[in-house]
């Protein structure tokens, strides 16, 4: 494993045009209710948090990609690249689950290619290790709450909303490193 390298951690989730029901704060008497239509329409998220093995002060930077439908191989190709190029080349160890999609034979003959790129899985049934859970977490429960869309770009709009409340933040992506008990430090030199 290269020790220069960005530690990134990538997840996926979805969301629909079905309301992400949430406690909310009304006047006494008055109970909120969420009008929608019935409308099965789904977009999938792929965001990938990194942090700088070595240098935090470079550190978290946050990469998102929303698209209609769900993720396949060959979607998650397009992501990696678009990954590549905003991570500038530079070494990246991609840590994820094992979504099927991450273990297809295409997505490791794609990945042998890659130069800069190397794989981690995370542990099964552990999405506590990933911070991306908890970024997921925090737009679902604020930007996306109660949300009562009529076009998945309502949910498009508030997601982005989200992101960039959340790349406004340092410390944030931070936050959710920590939540998950893991640390990065730069090396200690041997002298």
């Amino acid at each position: 494993m290269n020790t220069c390298a960005w530690i990134v951690f990538l997840d996926e989730s979805g969301v629909s045009l079905l309301p992400q029901i949430r406690r909310t704060y009304a006047p006494r008497g008055r109970t909120p209710l969420l009008r929608h239509r019935l409308n099965w329409k789904r977009a999938s998220m792929a965001a990938a948090l990194g942090y700088h093995a070595t240098d935090p002060e470079r550190g978290p930077r946050l990469c998102f990609h929303l698209k209609p439908g769900s993720y396949n191989t060959t979607a998650l190709i397009e992501v990696l690249n678009e990954l590549k190029a905003f991570y500038r080349e530079e070494p990246v160890v991609l840590v994820w689950d094992g979504l099927s999609a991450h273990r297809s034979r295409a997505m490791r003959a794609w990945a042998a290619e890659q130069d800069w790129l190397t794989l981690e899985r995370l542990p099964a049934h552990a999405p506590e290790l990933n911070p991306v859970e908890l970024l997921w977490s925090s737009l679902k429960n604020r930007e996306l709450a109660n949300l009562a869309g009529s076009h998945l770009a309502d949910v498009a709009y508030a997601t982005e909303q989200g992101i960039h409340r959340i790349n406004a933040n340092p410390r944030l992506p931070w936050s959710f490193l920590t939540h998950t008990g893991l640390t990065i430090r730069p090396p200690t030199s041997q002298n």
